[in-house]
Order: structure tokens, then sequence, then C-alpha cells
């Protein structure tokens, strides 16, 4: 088909304590809350987006803020989380940072042929730092506690972890486009396999560990929901749509988000993937320069805005 996946749209993880979620995330990681609205599904649940400082596509980490327990780790599940930034001088300025945060941080390493550094979150988010090399543009947020030089740049590599390769596999190259660009041994006799989309990187690169002895995952707060991927507009949408339908594979069909235009549907071994256009985006509603100071809405949920915001936690 003419439409191909560009990269990593967003990616949409669990927490149960919203208000520390914020600190941590605009505080500590130094992201910009580019979008404070509502899970559109379930409206007494915030869905904070966190992204650059010019909210730009591929670079959001969001959350639904649902009252769960700790998530049970094991494979069907995503793992793992990038974050880019530029150069292995930040990786050592985030060490110490993300110490003195009192996080669980590990040493800077390779993970996939990239120099890394592994952390997580204070609810066990695990994500990592990965060096891109300064590839790309970057848009730093002027109001971040983090030096611009440092600051996250986007979304990096998003792992997955499976117990049967081929039928994800199949479906990323046959179905999806993506290119099976190379083979990681990793700890404990597991291999990694890395797949690209679009021009590839680190932006547009989805990992899959092959963990035949784990059981499944069972999701909660620290773990992720889904992982998107992105097409340019409305036009690539509607092809993938009919591309999934070609192959018989189901799907939510077009899905409106005001920010973007969805398609939802779980590969083989049961994970959520979505596509995700990269407009019209999150200045929308609210001017670029103020986003994510209000509760925003999409105009179809404005009528319940009272009764919304009478049922959520100030952050």
């Amino acid at each position: 088909m003419d439409h191909t996946l560009t990269g990593i749209h967003h990616l949409t993880a669990i927490t149960a304590q919203a208000s520390e979620n914020h600190r941590f995330y605009t505080g500590v990681l130094g992201m910009r809350l580019v979008k404070k609205t509502v899970n559109q599904d379930d409206t007494s649940a915030y869905h904070l987006f966190y992204g650059d400082g010019a909210a730009s596509p591929g670079s959001d980490v969001t959350f639904f803020d649902w009252p769960v327990g700790r998530e049970r780790r094991g494979t069907h599940a995503i793992v793992n989380t990038g974050l880019r930034v530029a150069g292995e001088e930040s990786l050592a300025w985030w060490r110490e940072h993300l110490a003195e945060a009192g996080c669980t941080v590990g040493e800077i390493g390779e993970r996939a042929g990239r120099a890394a550094l592994v952390f997580e979150d204070p609810e066990g988010q695990r994500l990592h730092l990965v060096d891109d090399g300064g590839s790309g543009e970057g848009h730093p947020w002027p109001d971040s506690p983090v030096p611009a030089h440092h600051q996250i740049r986007g979304l990096g590599p998003i792992t997955l972890s499976v117990p049967d390769l081929a039928p994800t596999q199949f479906v990323l190259t046959e179905v999806l486009g993506m290119r099976p660009e190379r083979v990681h041994p990793v700890d404990g006799g597991t291999t990694l396999h890395v797949f690209a989309m679009g021009e590839g990187g680190p932006a547009a690169e989805l990992h899959v560990l092959a963990e035949s002895g784990l059981g499944p995952a069972m999701q909660g707060a620290g773990g992720v929901h889904h992982v998107a991927f992105r097409t340019p507009d409305r036009e690539g949408l509607t092809a993938w749509a009919a591309r999934l339908g070609s192959v018989r594979l189901p799907n939510s069909g077009e899905v409106e988000r005001y920010y973007f235009r969805s398609l939802y549907f779980r590969e083989p071994n049961g994970i959520l993937f979505e596509i995700a256009t990269d407009g019209p985006g999150f200045a929308v509603d609210e001017p670029l320069d103020s986003l994510g100071e209000k509760l925003a809405l999409p105009p179809f949920l404005e009528p319940q805005r009272a009764a919304i915001e009478a049922n959520l936690k100030p952050l």
C-alpha cells in the first residue's frame, strides 16, 4: 500500500496516582503537560498527555488515571518505553538527576545497539532513555526544570514481550509494513528483534522480546495500555482501515478523538495497537502557549463539563 507508518505516535500507560504522576513527569522528567483531558470512554478518569515543548506527534507519553492495583509483569505486554535524548553527556546528566530524585536507575549501558539508561517511575513504569544522536528536530519546553539540551526529545523504541514471535512478526511485517532490521541477544538467552517504520531510527522502531517462559502480564498501575503508530492524515488512516479489513483483522474502525483520529486492533499475542493521525493536534482547542493549563474537553463532552469536573480530583 502507498501509506506507510512513519513512527511511534504516542504510548498510553496507567497510573493510580494522577497528582504524583503529574509531579514526576513534569517536575522530574521535565516534560510538558500538553493536554489535560479525560478518557473519552470513561470520563471519571483523567487522560494526561506529556510531550515536548511544541506538543509534537511522536513525543507523547499519556496516562489513564484508574484506581487499580499494580501491574503483574509478564509477557503478552508492552514492557518498556524509550524516551530520546541527544547524546551520552545527557545520559550521564540524567543518571545523576534521577538518582537524586530517588528513582530506581541502572548504569548507562547499551540497548539494541545504542547507549541507554534504564529506570522506573515511582509506580514501577519501566522506561529507558536512549541516545538518538541528535537526529531530527528537538522542541524544548522553555518552562521545563530540565536544561534545554538535556530535555526528552520524544518517544524512542517501544518494547513488547510475546511468547511466540512468529504471529506478531507476521502482522508487523506483512500487514503493517514494518522492516525486520536486526536481532540482539539479551540477558537470559532471550533475543530482541528490531522492526523499523518509515525512515527508521529510534523514533520509528518497535522492539520485540521473544519470551516463551513467562506467564501473562495483568494490566495495572505501572503498566502500559497500548502503543500508537503514526500516519500523516485521515486519508492514510482510511487506507489502514481498509488494509486491516482486507486481511480480516478485527478492528475498531475509525474513531474520532478530536485531537487525532484513531484505529484500534490487537496483534495475535493480544497487545493493543492503535494507528493515529498526526493532526489536527492539541492546539485545536486552546492556544499552544497555554496547553494543559485547564481541563480540555472535546465538543461532544462539553455539555457534561460540570459533572465531569466535579468527579475529578485537582492535580
